[in-house]
């Protein structure tokens, strides 16, 4: 058992995907912690110096997912037609937003969401590489614009995957109470699980949105008015709840 999750973290490891998660949990439990203990010098102080380099190392790496972004948008087109009920989504991650995967069988409004936020995710990318580039002095431009309109791309794609699952959700509640009888106990367990897998996406994007708010210029809601140490616990919790999906994603593909 040890020995399979051990080399179940290693193959995760070696994938981008895996990597940037266990970096981007790594980055915010480092933010939380800093944070949380006393004293702005030592453990926290180094702390918070390492959470910084960890999300930029994170921001270099996203310099080459334009075109895995690109491929899955052209994949998705305008999504598939009704067929059936929705499934759930694989899961979706952070400030590298990852693509709004979308089940077989959604209804007009699920693809529309899907596409709006496909759309909000290729457009995030180059916005963000032109502030990364202007902070470090490669382009002549205002950094502080460009970040803003990143992460004001990434907010709205947090937004639409909200209302997105939130439909999802409706529909798999809808046909759960209509077909409680007809519907085989396996197809039950299914909709079940779907339906968690829903709320924890609701869970992990509110979570990532309300950081990314805080993010944009002072005078949106609540910009710029959340402690470090509530950045880097929503941070946290949406990490992990990511990590979580991803190992049941992988564990259903292995079964």
């Amino acid at each position: 058992m040890a020995a399979g999750a051990l080399w179940g973290l290693v193959a995760a490891l070696e994938t981008h995907r895996g990597r940037d998660r266990a970096l981007r949990a790594l980055s915010y439990g480092c933010q939380l912690a800093g944070a949380a203990l006393p004293g702005p010098a030592g453990l926290p102080g180094g702390l918070l110096a390492a959470s910084a380099q960890l999300s930029s190392c994170r921001t270099a790496l996203r310099l080459f997912d334009d075109l895995a972004m690109l491929r899955h948008s052209c994949s998705y087109g305008l999504g598939p037609e009704v067929s059936g009920a929705p499934g759930a989504p694989p899961p979706r991650g952070e400030r590298a937003p990852c693509p709004c995967r979308s089940p077989q069988g959604e209804d007009a409004l699920v693809r529309g969401l899907s596409v709006l936020c496909n759309v909000a995710n290729q457009l995030f990318y180059p916005c963000e590489h032109l502030a990364w580039a202007a902070d470090v002095g490669v382009v002549r431009a205002a950094p502080q614009k460009w970040w803003a309109r990143s992460t004001a791309l990434w907010g709205c794609a947090l937004l639409l995957g909200i209302l997105r699952s939130l439909r999802i959700l409706f529909q798999l509640r809808r046909e759960l109470s209509q077909h409680k009888c007809s519907t085989s106990p396996q197809r039950q367990q299914q909709l079940r699980a779907q339906v968690k897998a829903e709320l924890l996406s609701i869970l992990m994007d509110t979570a990532d949105l309300s950081n990314a708010i805080h993010w944009l210029p002072p005078g949106f809601l609540w910009a710029g008015k959340f402690p470090p140490w509530l950045v880097g616990l929503l941070g946290t919790i949406s990490s992990l709840i990511g990590i979580y999906q991803a190992s049941r994603g992988a564990n259903s593909e292995a079964a």
